[in-house]
């Protein structure tokens, strides 16, 4: 799978540098959480977080519900992933699995911060390791914290992980990232509904698309409930509807 040019032998492995510096398979994982051909948003306000991405079924045949990218990780943080499906499930059922052993040895739940520093040292010791791959997954997290309040996480293939304000994954990253920063410039302390509707707006632009309530799914946490919650179609459908009053 050698390229031509300088790049020529060195992405065949993963824990050998290029002459310029670069680990080609860590950029490939990167670009594989595009060819989902999903993207991917969260947004955080100022007592609340939402989290929503696209729903495609990819066959008729196929029973709606059991098709999702959310996917709650504590009983007060959750996920939107963005990318490989069986490599999004993997990283989920670690972040579980990490939750649950932390809980079990600290006496309460795991942080939002924690889940995403820790999956994020688990994601770069992946490109360490010769026999291994990285993940080819975005994870978004979301979560409710008793001291910081509500937090937003990115996590990359790469291991880099930050918090954000805003942030999106997927096909139209760019596009949704330059959206969002002229939508946060003008609105820094947007409550629930506000956090909602901005993070619908954006994905609708970016794509150019208006959405049905089963098209799109939506986890939120809040300081009235803190607890991770997948809003239901009727309660998607509300928003859709104020969103294109306000239009």
């Amino acid at each position: 799978m050698s390229r031509g040019g300088s790049s020529a032998g060195f992405d065949r492995s993963i824990t050998i540098f290029s002459p310029e510096g670069r680990l080609y398979q860590v950029e490939y994982a990167l670009k594989a959480v595009n060819q989902s051909g999903l993207t991917s948003i969260g947004v955080r306000g100022s007592d609340s977080a939402c989290i929503i991405t696209q729903k495609k079924v990819p066959d008729k045949l196929v029973d709606p519900d059991t098709v999702t990218h959310l996917y709650r990780i504590t009983k007060h943080s959750g996920c939107v992933m963005t990318g490989m499906v069986a490599d999004s499930d993997m990283m989920v059922q670690r972040g579980r699995y990490e939750s649950a052993d932390y809980k079990y040895h600290y006496g309460y739940e795991m942080p939002p911060d924690m889940i995403a520093k820790r999956l994020a040292d688990i994601g770069q010791s992946y490109t360490q390791i010769a026999h291994m791959r990285p993940l080819g997954c975005c994870m978004i997290v979301i979560g409710w914290d008793e001291e910081k309040g509500a937090q937003l996480y990115r996590v990359d293939p790469s291991g880099f992980y930050c918090g954000f304000r805003a942030c999106s994954a997927g096909s139209k990253q760019i596009e949704s990232n330059n959206y969002l920063e002229k939508k946060i410039k003008k609105n820094t302390m947007m409550n629930k509904q506000d956090v909602i509707l901005t993070a619908i707006a954006t994905l609708s632009h970016v794509l150019a698309a208006d959405f049905k309530p089963s098209e799109i799914e939506i986890g939120v946490v809040s300081k009235d409930n803190p607890a991770f919650t997948v809003l239901p179609e009727a309660e998607v459908d509300r928003y859709l509807t104020i969103l294109a009053e306000k239009d």
